[in-house]
């Protein structure tokens, strides 16, 4: 028996240093040999640097065979896809610290920039109303912070989502160890990283946060995994179990392939959001079609109100009649921070004033702030909201119709109808 364990490792090291790639291309379903008895140590595959990884010693419980396969197909479908290049280099990385982006994620335009985008957010809200005196004046100087209040931040981002999907009792943090703790079945695609996680379960939410930061480096250098890692905490935060009972038949997992990069569905925007995989931005529960008959399968939507929001503009679906309505529970959050989706692109916009979302008559005229994610972005973006002394009309002297009506400021209008909105001598962008 260990004389064919010892085949099958050998095999298996001399497959990957011919082609090493081949086990990591996206929808390449190569057959494999007959699965080794677990428990064995296997060739590395891909470079994750040392100092990221951590001793078994630390604790935690190893992955088993049956998360590793849950995990692929929850957030795939099936166990032989694996996620490429683009979601591996992904980290939470923030820019230059003491500066007026120090508070700002650099984010990449592929399938992760919504996870990080989300992660902003609450970065915002915590810099903004958290870590703030309620006493004391906010601006954007009170962005302003240093590198080591910079992971202080995220860590309390990162922790209130995981916290949020484990209904607020429990936390799992995922982080990669230095030992295989499984091998791959023959239905099973190696990658080096799902089959090494350690998982750390708390049932304090001060206690996450504090693990997090303990080992945030995990989350934020280069070669770490960490959008992926903070994505797999958050699906064993929640359960693969209660996302199963989240999703209905509209959804069944949480990426979808999309130009040769996997994108977040809707459910993982929610996930994120709510701490509910909902695949709708409704509120409730939608028990009867439009004919007015009862539905087989109920279409499930958000059922508690958000921390921070959700608006939600594309103008091919407008132009089809195909928007869809966010319900008050995204677009009406606890904190005045929303997560925006334009055009299928990610962004933030943001208040300094939370009675914004309390009292109408602040409502009248009142400022926004944008930031996009891209470096590109030199300044973060103050526009004034006018909903009271004039409708908005769309300007006839443009044939584009991004100059016509910008696309950001018709992603504020699904929540203020009809507001004026002044770029304050920016060119409009998104």
């Amino acid at each position: 028996m260990t004389h064919c364990r010892l085949d099958y490792i050998e095999l298996l090291q001399q497959e990957v240093n011919k082609n090493p790639d081949r086990l990591l291309d996206v929808g390449k379903e190569e057959e494999q040999e007959e699965a080794a008895p677990p428990c064995r140590s296997l060739p590395q595959l891909c470079s994750i640097p040392r100092r990221l990884v951590i001793s078994p010693g630390l604790g935690g419980a190893p992955v088993t065979p049956q998360l590793t396969e849950s995990l692929r197909r929850i957030l795939f479908g099936g166990t032989f896809r694996v996620f490429n290049y683009e979601w591996r280099k992904s980290v939470f990385q923030f820019r230059e610290s003491d500066s007026e982006f120090s508070y700002a994620l650099e984010t990449d335009r592929g399938g992760t920039r919504p996870i990080q985008m989300v992660v902003q957010a609450r970065i915002i809200k915590h810099l903004l109303f958290v870590r703030q005196s309620s006493s004391e004046e906010r601006t954007l100087q009170s962005l302003c912070v240093g590198p080591r209040d910079q992971e202080r931040a995220l860590a309390v981002a990162l922790s209130d989502s995981l916290w949020l999907a484990g209904q607020e009792v429990s936390a799992t943090v995922t982080l990669v160890t230095e030992d295989y703790c499984i091998t791959p079945h023959l239905d099973y695609k190696l990658d080096n990283f799902t089959e090494r996680l350690q998982l750390f379960t708390f049932n304090n939410k001060d206690d996450v946060r504090k693990f997090i930061f303990d080992h945030i480096q995990c989350f934020t250098d280069e070669g770490s995994h960490g959008v992926i890692l903070f994505l797999y905490s958050l699906i064993c935060s929640r359960t693969v179990d209660r996302l199963k009972e989240d999703l209905d038949s509209t959804t069944s997992h949480l990426l979808y392939l999309s130009l040769g990069n996997f994108v977040c569905r809707q459910a993982l925007l929610n996930l994120l959001l709510t701490g509910r995989a909902s695949p709708n931005v409704f509120n409730g529960t939608v028990n009867f079609g439009e004919d007015g008959r009862p539905l087989e399968h109920p279409l499930q939507g958000v059922l508690s109100r958000s921390d921070v929001g959700y608006l939600h503009w594309s103008r091919e679906q407008m132009e089809r009649g195909r928007l869809p309505l966010v319900g008050s529970m995204l677009k009406t959050p606890r904190f005045p921070v929303w997560l925006c989706s334009i055009n299928n692109s990610h962004s933030v916009l943001f208040s300094m004033n939370r009675s914004l979302l309390s009292d109408w008559k602040m409502e009248h005229l009142f400022h926004l702030f944008y930031y996009n994610g891209q470096t590109n972005q030199t300044t973060t973006v103050r526009l004034t909201v006018d909903t009271h002394s004039h409708h908005w009309e769309a300007s006839s002297s443009h044939s584009d119709p991004e100059k016509r009506f910008p696309s950001l400021e018709m992603t504020i209008r699904t929540k203020w109808d009809g507001a004026a909105i002044d770029w304050n001598s920016t060119v409009p962008f998104y």
